[in-house]
């Protein structure tokens, strides 16, 4: 591979199996588990059923086919195909430089983990498990997408496998990337000016705005035993709003809503971003300096900074503008994570690409071409957008009409006809945001539609793979890779990329992690 090639050569190479399965003993633990989960919705169905057959035995004949649909068959199935597939798939390996783990049943997970990056591992048994000799080792990473667990083990394996990887894992752990980042371009990166607040409207707080704030009143009404819908003007706004012209005063509605949330979008954003100004504060440290009536000061060490994040919501993708976020470490817990992180509010995509360049060096570039993904991803996007989005409520509208009115059979074709290209078209704007790029040091993968996210991670800073698939996109020939990091949302997933791509990929982005299970691909 070429240095900084952005596009390496799709190595036709697959991950082969881990050396050990688990034992016999594992498939009756987990035959044991299986038949305490359907139990519940058996004894449900077997409720159901006894209290129909005693008090309303005449709707007997279509309540027990849709228990025995919604509940027995499910419950059932489960019990009898979940303990064989997970006995099939469930292994393990300890090689000489990383720890790999397959599990699951219906969703299959593949996890390496370098030896280096292990901090610790423990010996976990449960109830269920002492009684049939069985131990499940927890190896930790510091990043919950990096951390792996091997079940159904021995307790004899269980025990020497957990000896042996903490006599690998390091006392202290030191962001691999600590010594990797580039100097920063200059002392300033950005700072705010009062056009930015343009971009406030195209953020989720139009509309998500005025509802919290809704449900907030309602709440407090509701704790001081006040009865929002029994006051004297929200009771007459109401019948007044219900004896109206509905078509048009709902368009009405949501236009207020929306011209009440769009102010509210702004006065929020000036209140949170105004003196805006990001900067670095030393030679080690990130500071980000905001707040109008409260002064905010969100500081990042370089060495806990792992990589940068653009953000592109489809509203504000369409008006040229996006966020920053930095992937970075010791910002609290994820909700803490997800506030202190943010490093640039929506401003102009332009300014936000250099605020990605500034923090991550030159070169980094986050605008350069990234290889797309196959067809089978558009088709799945496809399906799910038709399935999920579509045929729900087409079904819904026809068993109503069926049940009560034929005016809602022709809704259904009404809807069937109008969201279908709709949820096309954003299903091909799916796939077109799929991609994935190596740019020298930095691994850069983007996806998204409603919230389009670029993600450009320093290589150094790849802790773990995990490569998780299911029946159907096994079938499809694609594959999603997981690269956990130490900050973050712990793990950056690049979605649906080719299944015989995927493990080359992996290998030249963060050499030595799969190298150990390479195998080269049956054409």
């Amino acid at each position: 591979m070429v240095a900084g090639d952005p596009h390496p050569p799709q190595t036709h190479v697959e991950l082969r199996p881990p050396a050990h399965a688990v034992g016999p003993r594992a498939r009756r633990w987990w035959t044991a588990r299986a038949w305490l989960a359907a139990s519940g919705p058996l004894l449900v169905a077997g409720a159901l059923l006894a209290s129909c057959l005693l008090f309303f035995p005449g709707a007997l004949p279509w309540l027990a086919p849709l228990t025995a649909l919604v509940l027995v068959l499910p419950a059932l199935g489960y019990a009898l195909a979940m303990p064989a597939r997970r006995h099939r798939v469930h292994a393990w390996e300890l090689g000489e430089s990383a720890v790999r783990a397959d599990s699951g049943w219906l969703w299959r997970r593949r996890r390496m983990v370098p030896l280096s990056r292990v901090r610790s591992a423990a010996v976990r048994r449960g109830p269920l498990q002492r009684r049939f000799g069985l131990a499940t080792v927890t190896v930790g990473t510091g990043s919950t997408a990096g951390d792996l667990r091997i079940g159904g083990l021995d307790e004899g394996v269980a025990r020497q496998l957990a000896a042996r990887l903490d006599a690998a894992a390091r006392p202290q752990y030191d962001h691999p990337a600590a010594t990797a980042v580039a100097g920063p371009r200059g002392p300033v990166l950005a700072v705010g000016r009062a056009a930015w607040l343009r971009y406030a409207p195209l953020t989720f707080w139009v509309i998500g705005g005025v509802l919290v704030v809704a449900g907030t009143v309602w709440k407090v009404l509701t704790a001081l035993r006040i009865k929002p819908w029994r006051i004297g003007w929200v009771h007459d706004a109401a019948e007044e709003f219900g004896d109206s012209v509905l078509w048009l005063t709902i368009p009405l509605a949501l236009l207020a809503v929306t011209a009440l949330g769009a102010v509210g979008a702004v006065l929020v954003t000036a209140e949170g971003w105004w003196r805006y100004r990001l900067e670095w504060a030393g030679p080690s440290t990130l500071a980000v300096r905001r707040g109008l009536l409260t002064k905010r000061t969100v500081t990042i060490e370089r060495a806990r900074l792992c990589g940068v994040a653009l953000r592109e919501p489809l509203l504000l993708r369409a008006g040229g503008g996006a966020s920053v976020r930095a992937v970075a470490g010791g910002l609290g817990n994820r909700d803490q994570n997800r506030t202190r992180s943010v490093v640039l509010p929506p401003a102009p995509r332009a300014v936000a690409t250099g605020v990605c360049a500034g923090l991550l060096g030159a070169g980094a570039g986050t605008e350069r071409e990234l290889r797309p993904h196959p067809r089978a991803a558009l088709r799945r996007r496809v399906t799910w957008a038709i399935g999920w989005g579509v045929l729900p409520v087409t079904a819904a509208l026809a068993v109503l009409g069926w049940l009560l009115t034929p005016v809602l059979l022709l809704c259904a074709a009404g809807w069937t006809l109008l969201a279908s290209p709709v949820a096309r078209a954003l299903a091909r704007d799916a796939h077109r945001s799929l991609g994935h790029a190596l740019h020298g040091r930095h691994l850069v993968v983007r996806s998204g539609t409603f919230g389009r996210e670029t993600v450009t991670l320093d290589r150094d800073a790849v802790l773990a793979w995990t490569f998780t698939d299911t029946p159907f996109s096994r079938r499809a020939g694609v594959v999603t890779v997981t690269a956990a990091v130490l900050g973050g949302e712990d793990g950056y997933r690049i979605r649906d990329m080719s299944a015989v791509g995927a493990a080359g990929f992996a290998e030249a982005a963060a050499p030595g992690i799969v190298r150990e299970w390479l195998a080269p691909a049956v054409r």
